[in-house]
C-alpha cells in the first residue's frame, strides 16, 4: 500500500484528491495539510511514501516545504501538484528535491500512475514541464548580474557612454569598463550591443 499525504490550502481540492486516490486499491491518503509548515510536520509524523505538494499557499511556500521534508524525512518522495508551470516554479521545485511536477489538469488515472511511478523511485513530469526542463538544459539562462552590473548595463541600454556612466554612478571610467567586462563574461558576449540584447532577452534588465 502506498501511503500519501496531501498538502493543499483548498479543502475542496484535497477532498477531490482523497476521493480519487483512495478509490485505488493500492493507494491510501494518511493525512491532509493546508499549508507548507503543516505539511512538513505531518510528513515527519506519518512518514508517508509520497507527499503531493501544492506550490503556492498563503501560510507557506510549497518549494520551501519540499526542501524541509526532504531534509527531515529521508525516503519520502515529494511530487508537486499545481496549476502553475512557469520556468522559475519548475526549476525551484526540482532544485528543492521534488521527485515530480504534475499539473492539476491530470486525469485520475494519470495521477494514480504518477504516484505509483514516484513511489518506485521514478521522476514524474507533466509533458509540458518536461519540455520546459529540456529547453532550460539546451538554452540555460545566464548567471545573474549583480546590482551594480545591472545598473551599468541599464545605462548602456539608454545610450550612455562609459564616461557618462561613470559620472552618473560616481565611479571611474576604468571601473565602468571592469563592470562591463564582467557582464560580457557572464553573458558570453563580446560587445555592448550583444550584452544589452542578451540581457533584454533573458529579462535581466
Amino acid at each position: 500500500m502506498i501511503r500519501i499525504v496531501l498538502v493543499d490550502d483548498h479543502p475542496v481540492v484535497r477532498m477531490g484528491l482523497r476521493g480519487m486516490l483512495d478509490a485505488e486499491a493500492d493507494l491510501t491518503v494518511v493525512g491532509e495539510a493546508s499549508s507548507g509548515p503543516e505539511g512538513v510536520r505531518l510528513a515527519a509524523e506519518q512518514h508517508p511514501d509520497i507527499v503531493l505538494m501544492d506550490l503556492r499557499m498563503p501560510e507557506g511556500d510549497g518549494v520551501e516545504a519540499t526542501g524541509r521534508i526532504r531534509a527531515r524525512v529521508p525516503g519520502v518522495r515529494v511530487v508537486v501538484l499545481t496549476t502553475y508551470e512557469s520556468d522559475r516554479d519548475i526549476l525551484r521545485a526540482i532544485e528543492a528535491g521534488a521527485s515530480g511536477y504534475l499539473l492539476k489538469d491530470a486525469t485520475p488515472a494519470e495521477l494514480a500512475e504518477a504516484v505509483r511511478a514516484a513511489a518506485r523511485g521514478e521522476t514524474v513530469l507533466a509533458p509540458s514541464v518536461a519540455s520546459t526542463l529540456v529547453r532550460q538544459v539546451r538554452h540555460p539562462a545566464p548567471p545573474a548580474l549583480s546590482a551594480r552590473e545591472t545598473e551599468v548595463l541599464r545605462l548602456v541600454a539608454r545610450g550612455f557612454t562609459n564616461a557618462d556612466i561613470g559620472r552618473e554612478l560616481y565611479i571611474s571610467e576604468a571601473t565602468v569598463k571592469t563592470y562591463l567586462l564582467r557582464v560580457f563574461g557572464k553573458l558570453d558576449v563580446a560587445d555592448r550591443t550583444a550584452a544589452v540584447t542578451t540581457a533584454l532577452h533573458h529579462g535581466l534588465i
